[in-house]
């Protein structure tokens, strides 16, 4: 079955960076767009990067410029390079897919900027 695993959260100060990746099974990886959501406290789940089959990326302008999505297809693994995070970047960041009409999410990562 599809299987999408997050890791890479943590702690950080305002200004430091980190990398997220996603491990996904269950599915050809390849020839499907992935994405990253997020969601704070209090707010609806947002998407934060995506990429599809090809590589092509899209990004909202809250994170356009500091956030970096890739995708390594031999690994199956889709990544989220953030940098110059913000105390706003705080949220647990899901893994996403879509397979027909049905989304996939994985369990999600915390990631907590302080200020």
């Amino acid at each position: 079955q599809v299987r999408l695993v997050e890791s890479g959260g943590g702690l950080v100060q305002a200004g430091g960076s980190l990398r997220l990746s996603c491990a996904a099974s269950g599915f050809f990886f390849s020839i499907r767009a992935m994405a990253w959501y997020r969601q704070a406290p209090g707010k609806q789940r947002e998407l934060v990067a995506g990429i599809s089959s090809s590589g092509s990326t899209n990004y909202p302008d809250s994170v356009r410029g500091r956030f970096t999505i890739s995708r390594d297809n031999a690994k199956n693994t889709v990544y989220l390079q953030m940098n110059s995070l913000k105390p706003e970047d705080t949220a647990v960041y899901y893994c996403n897919v879509a397979i027909g009409t049905t989304g996939y999410w994985g369990q999600g990562t915390q990631v907590t900027v302080s200020s």
